[in-house]
């Protein structure tokens, strides 16, 4: 099965709110049937029916129907601006003019693809070795399982991988990554719990250095209750292995939980205070009917969005693809 084949299955909360909506808001104001005794204009067959939109109920396109639209997308976690902007955009040079409910999803899917084209970038690799990419997010985002998927992924496509499991205080954690590793070949250096996770990754960086290796990934604690405490662990880490390697870390990469919907917003305003965040990976899209919240990060904050997840298997983590993700929120025929 394609990702993307995948990603409207899996995104079909999210795409069928959108779906079920649009359906509502074209049938409150269609057009009344023609009367019995009008002439039937048979329906025009396969594509160019699907094209011309058939027989399927329209609806003029004026200032109540974009209402409706902006609500919709809000209630999609959308955001308020980001919704206004995208239906503004859509109502540009069509007012007056009679949509069908799939015209309107294939003019929403490419809006939100155009919103979201310029952030779409996979992880960038540098020839530095090793490259330091520092993993931040709060606890339970998935953050432990994207770090193993993505050192899977890269030692698959042959790099040598290290990784630190840096989140001490969470045996959990470690024990996950641990399984990772084993399962990828990739070594994964600990410490008992409780301990420095700057010590730990001072080690790490030793061994990724003498190993030539190419990519050290570092796990974080996510512990947002005292983010003082948080921010100062995590400055330590920097600084520590920066005395290795003045220009480290070479990528923080924030992951956020699609479930947590407008949260995620606070999420990356809070790590980009705590961390140069330089890059996001967003997971668990295919748990909640709040994907539109990705549309609203692209548009507020325009940092790299890296990866997307959709589920627990090592190809359920892929690289960002605008087109796709807007096709499969929006229901849109792919």
């Amino acid at each position: 099965m394609s990702f993307f084949k995948k990603l409207k299955d899996r995104m079909f909360r999210s795409s069928s709110q959108i779906d079920e909506g649009l359906d509502a808001i074209v049938g409150e104001a269609a057009e009344a049937p023609a009367p019995v005794s009008a002439p039937v204009v048979p329906e025009a067959p396969g594509l160019v029916g699907r094209l011309m939109g058939g027989s399927a109920p329209r609806r003029v396109l004026d200032d109540a129907m974009l209402e409706s639209l902006e609500e919709l997308l809000i209630q999609a976690d959308m955001g308020v601006e980001t919704a206004l902007k995208v239906t503004a955009n859509i109502a540009e040079g069509r007012l007056g003019r009679k949509l069908s409910a799939a015209e309107i999803k294939d003019l929403l899917a490419a809006e939100i693809s155009r919103v979201m084209e310029p952030v779409a970038r996979p992880l960038p690799l540098y020839p530095k070795r090793p490259q330091v990419v520092l993993v931040v997010g709060v606890n339970g985002s998935g953050k432990t399982t994207t770090i193993g998927k993505l050192a899977s992924q890269f030692k698959a496509a042959g790099k040598s991988v290290v990784i630190a499991a840096g989140d001490t205080f969470r045996a959990a954690a470690v024990e996950q990554l641990t399984v990772w590793g084993e399962r990828a070949g990739v070594p994964v250096l600990t410490a008992p719990e409780g301990s420095d996770p700057a010590s730990l990754a001072f080690d790490a960086m030793t061994r990724a250095q003498a190993e030539g290796a190419d990519l050290l990934m570092i796990d974080t604690a996510g512990r947002l209750q005292n983010r003082a405490d948080l921010m100062e662990e995590l400055a330590k880490i920097v600084r520590v292995i920066r005395k290795k390697d003045p220009d480290a870390p070479h990528n923080t990469l924030l992951v956020l939980d699609a479930t947590t919907g407008q949260n995620a917003i606070s999420q990356v305003e809070i790590f980009r205070k705590i961390a140069d965040v330089s890059g996001l990976v967003m997971t668990k899209l295919d748990g909640t009917a709040k994907g539109g919240v990705l549309v609203a990060l692209a548009d507020r904050f325009g940092l790299p969005i890296h990866a997307i997840g959709v589920g627990e298997q090592i190809d359920d983590l892929q690289p960002f693809d605008p087109d796709e993700f807007a096709r499969a929120l929006t229901g849109a025929a792919g």
